[in-house]
């Protein structure tokens, strides 16, 4: 039984590969696009693949578009297209809608029509690719929210051979430590106190604010 009905209207490269791996991961997928190819495309993998208009509600209606959970708008080139769709999710009271936005402008105005969240793919994936060219210690980075994330990274080499209470990670840095494994080993040890003392091998997860430790990082600050 599918765990959620998402409805994708545009499916262009960006919304065709949301349709398909959200289809790869159990969920009732209804793909929606003007171009009878894209939806000729996408039909294989998607539980519905359907041609018509984005920005005519009774169409919307009519395919059943306001029993979905989530509805992503993934045109993002026409303004007018995305702000009428998010409009329509609006009216047929769908509770999360995210968009696609080309640029700061189109952001601004499909939140302010009523988008839950917007997102600017090529700028995203950009600042991604930049930040991994930028990486010194950091191995990977999961967020929790807007401002805080679980960071594994691999302790400077003037860290090596002293405490965690002699670092003063929290003070220093707003990091609380909350495991450290070994390069070989996956297994994460969480029963350490402050009197550890950093090896050579070790990898540290830690919560910080990102943007914050980041910095540190990319600028070769951590001592």
């Amino acid at each position: 039984m599918p765990t959620k009905t998402i409805g994708v209207l545009g499916l262009g490269i960006f919304g065709s590969s949301i349709a398909k791996e959200l289809s790869e991961f159990d969920c009732e997928v209804i793909a929606v696009d003007i171009d009878v190819c894209n939806v000729n495309r996408i039909e294989p993998f998607v539980t519905e693949a359907i041609q018509g208009d984005i920005t005519d509600l009774d169409f919307l209606k009519n395919i059943g578009l306001e029993n979905c959970d989530v509805v992503v708008v993934a045109t993002g080139t026409s303004l007018e297209s995305s702000v009428l769709a998010v409009m329509n999710c609006k009216k047929l009271n769908i509770d999360k809608i995210i968009a696609k936005a080309k640029n700061k402008m189109f952001m601004e105005v499909l939140t302010a029509v009523g988008a839950t969240t917007v997102v600017r793919p090529e700028k995203e994936m950009g600042e991604r690719v930049a930040k991994s060219l930028l990486r010194r210690n950091i191995t990977d980075i999961v967020d929790l929210d807007e401002q805080y994330a679980v960071i594994e990274f691999y302790p400077p080499i003037k860290w090596v051979g002293r405490s965690l209470e002699e670092l003063d990670l929290r003070k220093r840095y707003e990091m609380n430590i909350i495991g450290i494994r070994k390069k070989t080993i996956r297994k994460l040890d969480v029963s350490f106190g402050p009197d550890y003392v950093i090896q050579n091998d070790d990898i540290i997860v830690g919560i910080a604010e990102s943007e914050i430790f980041e910095q540190y990082d990319y600028l070769n600050k951590l001592k």
